[in-house]
């Protein structure tokens, strides 16, 4: 039997366009490391980066690509629209292309369903929210700035308002959401599925200090792989169906997060992964000027 090569697994999304099955993701990766976890996660063979205008460090992102040896085209970059940009949709696309000092993306998520005043981040706008906002996301397309669009943190209630309004003709190619073993959310992965709509899965890992890592059921898989708890949740994501984001500066880590070809997991495995009694979220969304999340995942 062939080798099974989960690194270069793609997912492919409505445009045509495959998004690889691993990245690396950079939320609360400080600056001044991220350009060398950038160009080491290159090196090492990760093909897709994924930032954020909120996180502070796309312009890191653009140095660590552009150290790498890695052709642009050969990548896959995704960024998104931070609350406070939700109507200067097209200014907000270019402050982030400017920071990446790149032409193009290939991904450019609506980063939460939140329309937040500039002005007072505590308030949401009484005229405007993220059906306007996708509105204006569905004219980037043409510019050749973006290659696909998509959602970041949208639940059924949200995504079903979304997509039934009358200005949404174009469906989001991706939802990315929390997505691991204590925060599984099989109705919300359904869903997005029978909507055409990919899912990426961020906090892959549970975060910082996860509880998961201390979890049974999840070590004695990893120990009868002869695998990280790291490595077994990544697997249990993509072998689902989708992609998954694991962030990290350390050199070793962003190694050992990519050591996931040769082997896969059982679906006896997946499904005892699946049936996890513990349930946590990394991000709520009690900072937000509204409510975003309404239990709808499960």
């Amino acid at each position: 039997m062939a080798e099974t090569k989960n690194t270069s697994k793609t997912f492919t999304l409505a445009s045509g366009d495959k998004i690889p099955a691993i990245g690396l993701g950079t939320w609360q990766s400080p600056k001044n490391e991220t350009a060398k976890a950038v160009k080491h996660a290159i090196s090492v063979g990760y093909r897709y980066i994924d930032t954020a205008f909120a996180y502070g460090n796309e312009s890191e992102v653009g140095e660590g690509v552009r150290a790498s040896s890695v052709p642009r085209e050969q990548l896959w970059i995704t960024t998104k629209l931070d609350n406070p940009w939700h109507k200067r949709v097209a200014e907000g696309l270019d402050a982030s292309l400017k920071n990446l000092g790149m032409e193009y993306v290939d991904l450019y998520l609506m980063h939460w369903p939140s329309s937040t005043r500039p002005d007072d981040l505590k308030k949401h706008y009484d005229d405007w929210n993220f059906i306007d906002t996708w509105r204006e996301m569905q004219k980037l397309l043409g510019t050749g700035k973006v290659r696909n669009i998509g959602v970041s943190n949208f639940g059924i209630t949200n995504l079903e308002k979304l997509l039934n309004d009358p200005s949404c003709k174009i469906k989001p190619a991706v939802n990315q959401i929390e997505l691991h073993p204590n925060n599984p959310s099989p109705k919300l992965v359904a869903y997005c599925k029978e909507k055409g709509i990919h899912c990426t899965g961020y906090s892959c890992l549970g975060s910082t200090n996860s509880p998961l890592y201390k979890d049974e059921t999840l070590k004695s898989i990893a120990d009868a792989k002869g695998k990280t708890p790291q490595q077994v949740m990544l697997l249990w994501g993509i072998q689902q169906g989708w992609d998954v984001i694991p962030k990290s500066v350390t050199p070793a880590r962003i190694e050992s997060n990519f050591n996931i070809d040769g082997w896969e997991l059982t679906e006896e495995e997946i499904n005892k992964l699946n049936n996890l009694p513990d349930r946590f979220k990394v991000c709520g969304d009690g900072w937000l000027p509204v409510k975003v999340f309404f239990g709808d995942d499960e």
